[in-house]
């Protein structure tokens, strides 16, 4: 029998412990920092003036968060009880709407997402019209949801104050319609004996819990998306991502893929075959490049099967490296 050499064991254990660490879950600080990088980068060649945080406060009224010299305010939508096949949508579901500003060549670039009721539909998207902003998408998330609820995208270039202001309006007509503040509601926590670690492993990209809903958020870093010239980050809504509730035996998940061209046609493939119900496909903007598209899933089974389909429409996506597009 032969008998390795201390040499041949130092080399067997590296290349287990590689091969451990390569099929680790990542934590996103990887994708986060070469995102950042590449979006710093654009700002600074293009010469972008930083965004004046504290007037788009003002104009809103409320706080948010900054990343990378981009902001983002958030309402949650706890004024709405939605039930999709059993389990309630929570806002960490995806029943929250955002704006995000980033700076641009014009001053700087809104981008956002608001949820709407069939009543609010109509009065919100003329106010829209009425502030002069942009309707770049009108959509479901779900289906078989009681009530119903739709997500009308919006944009805008120019001053950031003003745009805060005009997007301000928006979300009062909302509050208007509705007889309130969405986000005045009561929190709900919802079941969730999942494991989240298996999730995590199948997925290779790990997440985060709140209010029971185990959330896992996958950015883009390969490609290079502009909107009006400026780049559109993880942060401002360019990213895949899935929201888990439930038990390992009936778990719900609900989420976006975002997609290039070539990307659409096998990734619903991957989720049908699954057992994944593929609920949307639209865009989230009009003048982006390359050109996305963003759909959303409803699945509701076994958590480690419904893991293993998502997984396998992901391993669809950024198979080749894009091309920047300057």
């Amino acid at each position: 029998m032969k008998t390795l050499s201390v040499t041949n064991i130092a080399l067997s254990l590296a290349a287990v412990s590689l091969l451990i660490a390569c099929n680790q879950p990542e934590t996103g600080k990887e994708q986060a920092g070469e995102e950042a990088k590449r979006t710093g980068q654009v700002q600074a060649e293009a010469k972008f003036d930083p965004l004046d945080i504290a007037a788009i406060e003002n104009a809103l009224g409320m706080k948010g968060t900054e990343n990378n010299g981009e902001y983002k305010v958030t309402v949650p939508q706890n004024d709405l009880k939605i039930m999709v096949d059993g389990f309630q949508i929570i806002p960490p579901m995806g029943l929250g709407s955002w704006l995000a500003f980033a700076p641009a060549k014009e001053g700087a670039m809104l981008m956002g997402d608001v949820v709407v009721t069939e009543d609010d539909l109509w009065p919100v998207q003329q106010e829209v019209i009425r502030q002069g902003l942009t309707i770049t998408a009108i959509h479901n998330h779900f289906v078989r949801n009681t009530p119903n609820v739709m997500y009308m995208h919006l944009g805008g270039i120019g001053d950031e104050a003003e745009l805060a202001a005009k997007a301000k309006a928006v979300l009062d007509r909302v509050a208007t319609v509705r007889g309130g503040n969405p986000a005045d509601g009561s929190k709900i926590e919802v079941e969730n004996s999942l494991d989240t670690a298996m999730i995590a492993q199948t997925l290779g990209h790990s997440g985060s819990t709140s209010q029971g809903v185990y959330k896992v958020t996958i950015g883009r870093p390969d490609v290079d998306l502009r909107e009006h010239g400026a780049p559109v980050s993880t942060f401002l809504g360019f990213n895949t991502w899935a929201s888990w509730q439930g038990t390992p035996e009936k778990a719900a998940v609900a989420g976006d893929f975002t997609m290039l061209a070539d990307e659409v046609a096998p990734v619903i493939k991957a989720l049908v075959e699954n057992g994944i119900e593929v609920v949307a496909v639209h865009n989230h903007m009009v003048h982006e490049q390359p050109r996305i598209f963003f759909l959303h899933y409803w699945g509701v089974g076994p958590a480690e099967k419904l893991a293993k389909g998502l997984k396998a429409a992901l391993d669809q996506t950024g198979k080749e490296q894009v091309n920047p597009v300057h």
